[in-house]
């Protein structure tokens, strides 16, 4: 048995469209970082993690924060929401960190929060806790049903933007305007 090329996501952005079948997605706009055929893993942008930020996340790890503004930590997904992620510029790196696409790199470790704390990380980044995963085939059996939009957008775009207008952004980035999307699906 040969094994199927998967065409990779990785980078793109995943929309949640107003019919979404799982709640925990509802108006969710995912960035995919990796997608390959053992599965995939995406990082959400758009909900802020409840009562943590950034200087808070720091300072449970002991680091001195200095002159680093504090700023939102998203909610990365619904796995491991103990397990953190940092989504930055290639302007810095390390051996953990992972391209995602063009001028995006997913950092796992600590090293990259230690950089951020003493102002010698990337210039530009987003901090989340848990992420969304799918095993082997999952994800492109979701693509397959009514739920997510594909999009082509640049997920940099999104950095200067607050997670609550994530979503309305990334589909207006493609000529979308959210509040014409259907609520659901039909068939024809």
């Amino acid at each position: 048995m040969t094994e199927t090329a998967v065409l990779s996501m990785a980078g793109h952005l995943l929309l949640a469209m107003p019919d979404m079948p799982d709640p925990r997605f509802h108006r969710s706009v995912l960035l995919l970082c990796v997608h390959d055929h053992g599965g995939a893993l995406g990082i959400a942008l758009g909900e802020p993690m409840s009562g943590v930020s950034l200087h808070h996340l720091l300072s449970s790890f002991d680091l001195a924060i200095g002159d680093v503004a504090d700023s939102t930590v998203l909610a990365g997904g619904p796995m491991e929401p103990q397990r953190g992620f940092v989504l930055h510029s290639r302007d810095w790196s390390t051996d953990d960190s992972h391209v995602v696409a063009g001028d995006i790199a997913l950092t796992g470790s600590l090293d990259v929060l230690n950089a951020i704390a003493s102002g010698t990380g990337p210039r530009d980044y987003l901090v989340a806790l848990g992420y969304a995963g799918w095993g082997a085939g999952q994800l492109e059996r979701e693509l397959a049903a009514p739920g997510w939009y594909i999009s082509q957008a640049n997920p940099r775009r999104l950095f200067d933007v607050s997670p609550q207008q994530r979503w309305a952004t990334a589909f207006a980035l493609e000529g979308i305007d959210p509040a014409m999307l259907a609520s659901s699906s039909g068939h024809a």
